[in-house]
């Protein structure tokens, strides 16, 4: 394959890595938003919340991405129009394809870095707590000055995880026509019939976008490591 072709299709593939970058940042910080909250409910919350953060970890877990992401753009506007005919104003529902891809996957991703903050909560000894209360803190007080900040340095392991995984789960979004990386290449192999290069080229991609992420992320985890933490938690 000559350069010419190369030198035409980059800018596509270009465009396309930009939204999936895009979409992967937007998920992963709606994940992050619904995560540390379903959390700390799960850990601290009274009995309906606690059943209530479970009910939301266990279905996202549970069920396909794709299945979320139709249900998302294709279930919610049925409903919509559903709830119009009893005369409910519910446009709202309706979600562009850009929309709905951060919400599927915000949704998706928010349930299981609920999971990596659980656990990482669940091993603050709950000693530390206890001391935090005899000084005059409230629960409150105490689980977001003293446990939080440390839980958040223990989950990064599991949340470096959940970067790599995202970059790759964008992928689905073609599906519903967003046009990511693996949506660009699938028009370029459609134009031009070659799809082995093209799909070699797009995994490629992924490749590079994922170990770099993978290497800055296991940095910012050296960096943020507690020393003796680790070793606490491994006893405990």
């Amino acid at each position: 394959m000559d350069v010419t072709f190369w030198e035409m299709i980059w800018p596509a593939l270009g465009r396309g890595l930009l939204t999936t970058l895009q979409i992967s940042a937007v998920a992963l910080t709606l994940g992050f938003l619904m995560g540390i909250p379903a959390a700390l409910l799960r850990v601290y919350g009274p009995k309906w919340l606690r059943w209530l953060s479970v009910g939301y970890i266990e279905i996202f877990r549970g069920t396909p991405l794709l299945v979320q992401l139709f249900v998302i753009y294709y279930g919610l506007p049925d409903l919509a129009r559903a709830l119009e005919g009893l005369g409910i104003e519910a446009q709202f529902l309706v979600l562009d394809r850009m929309l709905a891809a951060y919400v599927a996957l915000g949704l998706n991703s928010g349930a299981y870095q609920a999971e990596y903050f659980r656990s990482a909560i669940q091993a603050i000894s709950s000693g530390q707590i206890m001391a935090a209360r005899a000084l005059g803190m409230s629960q409150f007080q105490a689980v977001t000055h003293i446990v939080l900040p440390q839980a958040l340095r223990l989950a990064i392991p599991a949340w470096s995880n959940e970067v790599a995984y995202m970059v790759k789960y964008t992928s689905v979004v073609f599906i519903i026509s967003v046009p990511d990386l693996l949506a660009r290449g699938q028009f370029i192999i459609s134009k031009y019939y070659n799809p082995m290069e093209i799909l070699l080229t797009v995994g490629a991609i992924y490749l590079m976008i994922v170990l770099g992420l993978s290497t800055i992320m296991g940095k910012i985890e050296r960096a943020a490591t507690i020393p003796g933490l680790q070793m606490e938690v491994e006893r405990g």
